[in-house]
């Protein structure tokens, strides 16, 4: 076979990617992209472990509290809108970059609050990033894997997201109670670097390039990502295999093509799957912390191993459908771990939460399952759509979302205000993740292909 610089002549993009075994390159690019998905997970889950302490030190009511919260999840709604959009248009690496340094200014402009009303503002800034930066990364990862492994590949990655959240917990379980929760928001900040470095040490998506018409670029950066791979790896690159499609370059795709043909079921399917995952992992973990202290007397200290404990499990949820999805699919992981959440919640309701260990247990074995779903979506959203579109198909999945987590919190805080039990609180959770194993079962089985075979 003929080659031109290097590479093989005549194979497409999508070949060259294929054929290309695990190595450094992989590495270095999930680890840069991960550190990313981390701090953004960080970012997202401080305004929790801050609340307890600002709900005494500002004497928030319930209705404020709510507020604080839902300030950053409006703003990750609204954020996942504009980078879907941005990261078709301008490219996966230039978008994730951009939504990390808005994430990370606005932690430090929150540390400076001194009062609900601006801490919310600069939360809703934060929340723009964060919410676009998570689908976007997502997407990225998704271009680069091999389409056998891509699953584990990418599911391995998005562990990195729980991680954050885990972090997120352990840290606050010293610096709040120690140094205060501004601390935590200026730890929030360190992303900054990332965001300086990341554009000249992660190469563009080259599927993105050539949907866009850059051929040329594409073809550079796909020989350079072959020399680099080449030079970490002992044996020759296997030849891309004979066959390989691949999209034509079509320029700028459109939202409405998300709602029509094909994609109409994808996007209703999937919109419906974001929404449920995150509004009981919302309900659930937002509250978690002043559950325990003002629910059944807990201290602070105690309250946060808690929730950690919720974290680390839902960390190891995560790993387990990581090493099985590719084997045994999408749709039954997804069913699966969504009857196993619904299980879960409809047991702690049936039960009764009448102590902070039990509801510690039964959210723990809840978001076991439900961190499983969360990321078999960041995982399965990209997946559905063309190169084009692949941005904002996952974008729109994160809008659906922040609506959860948006809803999800507010609802938790309506019950609790009126007075209702937590039983009333876990047993709507359950029966909004029954929703979300029965619209499973009508997903769309993408395992094994690759990205142009699902979109061709």
């Amino acid at each position: 076979m003929t080659t031109v610089a290097g590479r093989p002549a005549g194979r497409s993009v999508a070949a060259r990617l294929e054929r290309l075994p695990h190595s450094r390159w992989h590495v270095k690019v999930r680890f840069l992209i991960g550190a990313v998905t981390f701090f953004e997970a960080f970012d997202q889950l401080l305004a929790a472990s801050a609340l307890p302490v600002l709900m005494k030190e500002w004497q928030l009511t319930t209705g404020q509290a709510t507020f604080a919260v839902t300030a950053g999840s409006i703003g990750m709604l609204l954020g996942a809108l504009a980078a879907g959009w941005m990261g078709d248009l301008i490219g996966r690496v230039r978008t994730v970059a951009i939504g990390v340094a808005v994430t990370a200014l606005a932690s430090l402009a929150v540390a400076l609050s001194t009062g609900i009303e601006l801490f919310a503002l600069f939360r809703f800034v934060q929340g723009l990033g964060i919410g676009g930066v998570v689908p976007v990364a997502a997407t990225y990862i998704n271009e680069i894997a091999r389409s056998d492994r891509r699953g584990r590949f990418v599911l391995l990655y998005e562990m990195i997201f729980p991680a954050g959240l885990a972090a997120a917990t352990l840290v606050a379980v010293w610096v709040v109670p120690n140094l205060g929760w501004r601390a935590m928001f200026v730890i929030g900040a360190l992303p900054v670097l990332i965001a300086a470095v990341l554009p000249r040490h992660v190469a563009e998506s080259p599927r993105w390039l050539l949907a866009r018409g850059r051929t040329e670029e594409a073809e550079r950066v796909i020989a350079r990502i072959e020399a680099e791979v080449a030079s970490t790896t002992p044996e020759p690159l296997p030849e891309p295999a004979p066959g390989a499609g691949e999209e034509a370059p079509q320029g700028q795709g459109r939202l409405r093509e998300l709602f029509s043909g094909r994609y109409l079921r994808r996007t209703a399917v999937v919109s419906g799957l974001w929404f449920v995952a995150y509004y009981v992992n919302h309900g659930i973990s937002t509250w978690l912390p002043s559950l325990y202290t003002r629910n059944f007397g807990l201290d602070l200290t105690t309250a946060l191993v808690y929730t950690l404990l919720s974290n680390v499990t839902g960390l190891l949820g995560t790993l387990i459908v990581a090493l099985l999805v590719d084997r045994i699919g999408r749709r039954p992981a997804l069913v699966a771990a969504l009857g196993g959440t619904t299980l879960a919640l409809a047991t702690l309701a049936l039960t009764g939460a009448v102590s902070g260990g039990r509801v510690a247990l039964f959210a723990s074995c809840t978001t076991f399952f439900v961190y499983a779903v969360n990321a078999g979506l960041y995982l399965y959203s990209p997946e559905l759509y063309p190169t084009r579109n692949r941005a904002k198909g996952a974008a729109f999945g994160g809008l659906w979302n922040r609506l959860g987590v948006i809803l999800g919190p507010i609802t938790v805080g309506a019950i609790l205000g009126a007075g209702g039990s937590l039983t009333l609180v876990f047993a709507q959770l359950a029966c909004v993740a029954a929703v979300g194993a029965a619209i499973a079962c009508f997903a769309v089985e993408t395992k094994g292909k690759t990205l142009e075979e699902l979109n061709s």
